[in-house]
C-alpha cells in the first residue's frame, strides 16, 4: 500500500506491486501529480471499457431528458423556442427488402395458407404480427373498395385504409371464398382473413426460415416486406405523403429509413435519364464519318 495527501486528506492506494521499489515509484508518482494539480484518485488510469460506453450511454440518456423537457415546456407554452441540444447522428436505415423474383421464390416454398398473408404483406406493407395476422373480415369493405385497421390497433394507435387495387382485391376475394367454403364444410365462422382450417395463424417462423434458405434468401425477416413496399411506392411515383398514410408511418424520418435504393434502381434512373434527355454533343464519340 502506499499512502499520499492531497488538501490534507490522506489516501491509500494499493500499488498492486509485488517489489518495494515498484511502490515506491507509484508514490513518487502520484506525489509529482498532486504537485501539478493533477486530480488524483486511486482510479485515475483505471478505466474498464463498459464503464465508458456506460457513460457515454448516460450522457446521451440526459440529453434526451433534456430535449424532451424543453419540448413539453413549449407545448405547455411555457417557453417560446429551445436551444440546440445535439444528439447522435442516426445510422438505422434499413437494408433489407425483397427483388421481386426473390419475393415469389420465398412464397412458393411456403404452405398454401401463408402465400396469400405474405402477399397481402408485400403489397401493403403493413406489419405482419400487429396488423396484418389479426385482420378479421369485417375489415374488408368489398364494396367500398378498401381495407382498414381500427384505431387503437396499429402500433402508432391511428386507424388506417388501404385501397383495394386489383390485385389485392383478387386475393382478398379468392382468400373469402376458400373461407366461405371451409365454414359451410365445417359448420364454423371464422373471422380471420388468413387462417390455417380456419384457426388463427400466430407463428410460422420456423416454416419461414426453411423457406427462405430453399428460395437462396438466408437470413431474411417477414419485416423486409415492410421495407419492400415503401420501396415499391417510391417507384411507383407514389407520393411521399400518400405512401406514409398507406404504410402507416408517422414521421418522414422514420419512413426515410425504408426508402431503399438498390444498384438496379440506380441503373434504371441513369437508362430513364438517358431516354429522357439523349446525349450531350461531344462527349458520346466520333461522330459519323470521323475516326475514332
Amino acid at each position: 500500500m502506499v499512502k499520499y495527501y492531497r488538501d490534507g486528506v490522506p489516501i491509500r492506494e494499493s500499488s498492486e506491486r509485488v517489489k518495494e521499489g515498484d511502490a515506491k515509484r507509484l508514490l513518487r508518482l502520484r506525489e509529482g501529480e498532486i504537485e501539478r494539480g493533477v486530480p488524483v484518485t486511486p482510479k485515475i488510469g483505471r478505466l474498464r471499457f463498459d464503464e465508458a460506453i456506460a457513460g457515454v450511454v448516460n450522457d446521451y440518456r440526459e440529453l434526451a431528458i433534456l430535449k424532451r423537457a424543453f419540448v413539453l415546456a413549449i407545448q405547455a407554452g411555457k417557453l417560446v423556442t429551445r436551444p440546440y441540444i445535439p444528439m447522435l447522428a442516426e445510422d438505422n436505415v434499413r437494408k433489407g427488402f425483397f427483388e421481386h423474383t426473390q419475393f415469389e421464390a420465398v412464397r412458393s416454398h411456403l404452405p398454401d395458407a401463408l402465400r396469400p398473408l405474405i402477399t397481402f404483406a408485400y403489397i401493403t406493407g403493413w406489419r405482419i404480427l400487429s396488423e396484418v395476422l389479426p385482420l378479421q373480415w369485417r375489415h374488408v369493405d368489398f364494396k367500398g373498395g378498401k381495407v382498414r385497421l381500427d384505431l387503437g390497433t396499429t402500433k402508432n394507435r391511428d386507424g388506417r385504409v388501404f385501397p383495394l387495387t386489383a390485385e389485392l382485391r383478387a386475393l382478398l376475394e379468392a382468400q373469402r371464398e376458400l373461407t366461405r367454403e371451409l365454414e359451410r364444410e365445417r359448420g364454423i365462422i371464422c373471422p380471420w382473413v388468413f387462417h390455417r382450417e380456419g384457426r388463427r395463424i400466430r407463428d410460422f417462423r420456423t416454416v419461414w426460415t426453411a423457406a427462405c434458405e430453399k428460395a437462396g434468401c438466408p437470413g431474411r425477416t417477414p419485416h423486409d416486406f415492410r421495407r419492400t413496399a415503401v420501396r415499391n411506392f417510391e417507384q411507383k411515383g407514389i407520393s411521399r405523403s400518400v405512401a406514409m398514410k398507406l404504410t402507416g408511418h408517422k414521421t418522414e424520418s422514420v419512413y426515410r429509413r425504408y426508402a431503399i435504393v438498390s444498384e438496379s434502381d440506380l441503373a434504371e434512373a441513369a437508362r430513364r435519364f438517358d431516354s429522357v434527355t439523349g446525349t450531350i454533343s461531344g462527349t458520346t464519340g466520333p461522330k459519323s464519318g470521323e475516326s475514332s
